[in-house]
């Protein structure tokens, strides 16, 4: 039950994250956005790692290449796509977008790693993207396909192929490294990635022109966004496979609607209620003890 509480409360981190990063990207680029996100991650890691583990673990040969796959993917590749794409279309139909993760990853680590799907998971899959769906459209999801695809989806779409990649590579380097330790070089392999970038948007004269609601948002994406999302998240997919752990994504436009009324004055109404009913169903049913469905599909 433990783990499951900590992939739920890293999807609430996660739901915030698209506040924080509407917020943050209105005054910083998405170079240097990302890197100030992920140099306070890495800071608040290596303290992590040295309290947890006594020191920061060598990579082995073998490791380099994932370690450097994970960074370049779930750090360098996604919040460039993330930052790019908040900057054009709402957090919403962003939100929306990265809800269709679960899919992707459940067909890949199934086609990947063997992992069985049977009915009661694949329903539940459908569940979460239909409550998704519907909290993100207000209840009418015709509406998201009214508009035309434009960048911003695109880019969008890149924060979704980068995360399905970083997540089936971290069941693969997890099998001999710890979670955290994962985390930790994922961060300092894509922030180191990030600096170059960053300083071609000037990030040295940004820095003293950044508002105080812009360290903030910074803060917060750095430590609840990164720090304990990722490292709950790997923690996830450790312990129950990457598509259930994958599942849990489904909670993030619910809760990122829900910081959107706290925070940003949003209307909340029945259509976000019902989503999250579907969205809750979804989880349990893809999290069903196994056996008690056999049926693979």
């Amino acid at each position: 039950m433990v783990i499951y509480l900590k992939l739920f409360l890293t999807a609430i981190f996660w739901g915030g994250t698209f506040v924080a990063a509407r917020i943050v990207a209105q005054h910083v680029g998405p170079y240097s956005a990302s890197f100030l996100r992920f140099l306070t991650a890495s800071l608040f890691l290596l303290v992590l790692i040295t309290l947890k583990e006594g020191r920061i673990p060598r990579l082995e040969r073998h490791q380099v290449l994932p370690a450097i796959l994970l960074g370049m993917t779930g750090v360098f590749a996604y919040n460039v796509f993330f930052f790019f794409g908040m900057k054009t279309i709402p957090a919403g139909r962003a939100s929306l977008i990265v809800a269709t993760n679960p899919v992707f990853i459940a067909l890949l680590a199934a086609a990947i790693f063997r992992e069985r799907l049977n009915t009661a998971q694949v329903t539940g899959v459908f569940l979460c993207l239909t409550g998704a769906t519907i909290v993100i459209s207000r209840g009418n999801p015709l509406a998201i396909f009214t508009g035309s695809v434009g960048w911003g989806e695109i880019y969008v779409l890149g924060c979704v192929a980068s995360w399905v990649a970083y997540s089936l590579i971290g069941k693969v380097i997890m099998k001999d490294f710890s979670a955290l330790a994962a985390v930790t070089y994922s961060c300092l392999i894509g922030g180191a990635a990030l600096f170059i970038p960053a300083c071609m948007e000037d990030l040295p004269g940004l820095i003293g022109s950044l508002h105080p609601e812009d360290w903030i948002g910074i803060v917060y994406l750095g430590f609840f966004g990164t720090v304990l999302g990722f490292f709950w998240y790997y923690e996830g997919i450790r312990a129950i496979g990457p598509s259930r752990a994958s599942v849990f994504i489904n909670f993030v436009p619910v809760s990122g609607v829900f910081f959107g009324w706290l925070i940003l004055g949003e209307t909340v109404n029945l259509s976000l209620l019902a989503g999250a009913v579907l969205v809750i169903a979804g989880v349990y049913l893809t999290n069903r003890p196994a056996g008690v469905v056999m049926d693979a599909v």
